[in-house]
């Protein structure tokens, strides 16, 4: 066997070994809420009722979000079924492939040391791999716009030819129509940004040129203007809302989504989410402001650097902010951090690994005290059964970092490079998979069974004063909500026979007498039964209860 055939079979090797990690766990949790739930449920309505334009949740027009990812876990559904690992599947598929692509487009632009070591750090960072494996559309967006930064920094090589440049930026125009399709103007705004700065930072305003502007204006409204234009044909208000409201008004007011967050917030979300590479990040973050010798034009990795600085900066800005926003930096970070690790002296990376051992220390003294997190809602029963998962992550990081201080030590940079990431794989993979025994109270899942047992599809089922987004999805049904709008507040504008919108009528509902149920949370159930309404309680956890109208027989309950 050749040297060249065995350094494949070992990089395949590897890859399948990351691959069996990573896509291990993928059904090994329930879906939790509200993300991981409101997502699967829209996809599964949109999987059932074959209407691939309207998306909708609880039965109800839902336009907060653009179709793509609910297109692909539709799509995985009816090919593979209805379960949690299909409800995550397209997130873990962008996740992986958002890997391979930083790893391969690191190889070419930066050098084969420096594109293996960014592998190494994108597959291992807490951030990417948490959001790798929970249904939530910033993965997917990543996923995007890591493939526009992949063809930008192909396109924009100093000795492309014409041709590269044309590919490149068609590349590049593909990955701004699936960031559109995904989360919407966003996918225009974070690239306009970065590279703006790019350009007031450099004056370079010959690149201007190499951008194909036009060609790739066209390629991006072939891609996303087919959807944007049946939605709004079928519901003209569906463009005021969802350009007005989703975008402007989300930006600039904290009422919209009740989001507000001190400005600095993704700054330690930034260098915990980076970890184990958070040096190694920063590091590479400045180094991206130095010229290096030989670029005559194009700075790839003071572009970099600005597309990291222009999304949190515009994140930080924004009056909605939730932690997985700033996932976008992620890749480029990645580049940038595999860049440094490749450029420093081997021995030195024993001091980027050094900080994950007090960090691995504290998390096992926390891991061995979790249940001093108790809550009436989440009892200390369940921090006892997740402790478990904490302890093995926290000694997997552990002597992740002891073997990476050693290799770097003796001048071994890919072996402690790819020690401490493996390590920090399976660390993240013990957390998220253990999270799974908290999951009695942050899904509905074992709830649903009750439902199931009891509850007819032809009799109603009532979710008052609250909202689970798991039940839909675990109870295969829709539930009619009552006193309670939150984020369908604008399709119920539109669609009001679909819900009851206060207690007095309810109370008027429940008394005509009939078969019905209905689904609260513990102190809803107290203010309903002063109110002199006959619930008859049918199930019940720490969270949530589930009530039978007194028409419904007792024996036909459990």
């Amino acid at each position: 066997m050749t040297t060249a055939l065995r350094s494949r079979v070992g990089v395949a090797a590897l890859l399948a070994l990351l691959a069996c990690v990573w896509f291990a766990n993928l059904d090994a949790r329930r879906l939790i809420r509200p993300d991981e739930g409101r997502y699967a449920e829209i996809a599964r309505e949109m999987a059932v009722t074959g209407d691939w334009v309207t998306p909708r949740l609880n039965g109800i027009r839902y336009f907060e979000k653009p179709p793509l990812q609910y297109w692909a876990t539709a799509t995985a559904y009816r090919a593979f079924g209805l379960h949690a690992w299909t409800a995550r599947l397209y997130t873990a598929l962008a996740g992986a492939a958002l890997v391979v692509l930083v790893w391969r487009t690191g190889r070419r632009r930066f050098g084969a040391t420096a594109g293996d070591l960014a592998g190494w750090v994108a597959v291992s960072m807490l951030w990417m791999v948490a959001n790798g494996h929970l249904n939530t559309l910033d993965m997917g967006l990543t996923f995007w716009f890591g493939v526009l930064l992949a063809g930008f920094l192909h396109a924009q090589r100093d000795t492309a030819t014409p041709g590269e440049r044309r590919t490149g930026m068609a590349l590049a125009a593909v990955g701004v129509a699936g960031a559109v399709l995904s989360k919407g103007l966003i996918g225009l705004v974070l690239p306009g940004g970065a590279g703006a700065l790019y350009l007031v930072i450099t004056r370079q305003w010959r690149l201007l040129a190499r951008l194909h502007p036009v060609a790739g204006i066209a390629l991006i409204g072939a891609l996303v203007a087919p959807w944007f234009v049946a939605v709004s044909m079928r519901h003209p208000e569906f463009a005021r809302f969802f350009f007005i409201h989703e975008h402007f008004a989300r930006f600039v007011s904290e009422e919209t989504h009740r989001r507000g967050e001190p400005w600095w917030t993704f700054g330690p979300l930034l260098l915990a989410g980076a970890l184990p590479w958070t040096v190694a990040a920063v590091h590479g973050f400045a180094r991206g402001f130095v010229a290096e010798a030989g670029e005559r034009a194009f700075r790839p990795r003071l572009f970099l650097a600005c597309w990291v600085g222009f999304v949190v900066v515009f994140f930080s800005a924004s009056a909605s902010k939730l932690p997985s926003y700033i996932l976008p930096v992620f890749p480029a970070l990645a580049w940038l951090a595999g860049d440094v690790l490749a450029r420093i002296p081997a021995r030195r990376i024993a001091w980027h690994a050094a900080p994950l051992i007090p960090l691995g220390i504290a998390a096992l003294v926390l891991g061995l005290r979790a249940e001093r997190w108790a809550t009436d809602k989440t009892p200390a029963v369940l921090y006892a059964r997740f402790e478990p998962w904490i302890v093995a992550a926290a000694v997997a990081m552990l002597v992740g970092a002891i073997g990476a201080i050693v290799l770097a030590r003796r001048e071994r940079r890919g072996a402690a490079v790819g020690t401490l990431a493996t390590a920090a794989l399976l660390s993240w993979q013990c957390a998220i998979t253990g999270h799974d025994a908290l999951a009695p109270s942050f899904s509905a899942a074992d709830f649903a069974r009750s439902v199931d047992a009891v509850v007819p599809r032809d009799c109603p089922l009532y979710s008052v004063g609250t909202y689970d987004q798991t039940l839909d999805f675990y109870a295969r049904r829709t539930v009619t909500l009552v006193a309670f709008a939150d984020e369908m507040a604008f399709g119920l504008s539109h669609e009001p026979h679909l819900w009851i919108p206060d207690l007095e009528r309810f109370d008027a509902t429940w008394r005509a007498g009939g078969c019905a149920f209905a689904f609260m949370e513990p102190p809803m159930l107290d203010a309903l039964r002063a109110r002199g309404l006959e619930l008859r309680e049918v199930a019940r956890d720490t969270r949530r209860v589930l009530v039978a109208h007194p028409d419904v027989r007792p024996g036909a309950l459990p």
